[in-house]
């Protein structure tokens, strides 16, 4: 199993978010990194342009996009399979930590995005991850 990166790591990672940087590492990358990882880096996103949503959790969204954008990880990206498992460990513990902003409009603006990438989905795929 893929190490977990701590919260330090994770909050460290802020420094590396940009919006133009994360949609180029969504698009390059959508259908290997899988839906999940995507459906949640989308969550986030839309969580942290949310107005509702309180500073100090846009900071931890923050970190955790920057973790997902950053080249070098914990488990590079590159290895088939695990890649992504570390994203997805650093988005799961994001989206768990701001759970309280995210609403029924946030998520179905990702979904719809998923849609355009994905094309048809089953939604149980997604459905416990948020």
């Amino acid at each position: 199993m893929a190490e977990t990166p701590n919260e330090k790591q994770i909050i460290d990672s802020q420094k590396h978010y940009s919006e133009e940087g994360l949609w180029d590492k969504m698009k390059s990358v959508f259908k290997k990194a899988g839906i999940k990882v995507i459906y949640l880096a989308l969550v986030l996103y839309y969580t942290v342009s949310a107005d509702s949503t309180p500073t100090s959790k846009k900071g931890i969204i923050y970190g955790a996009l920057g973790y997902f954008i950053l080249p070098i990880d914990l488990v590079p990206d590159a290895i088939p399979v695990v890649g992504f498992s570390d994203d997805l460990a650093a988005l799961v513990a994001c989206v768990a930590a701001v759970s309280m902003c995210i609403t029924p409009a946030i998520k179905s603006q990702a979904e719809t995005k998923l849609k355009d990438w994905f094309g048809e989905f089953d939604k149980k795929e997604i459905e416990e991850l948020v």
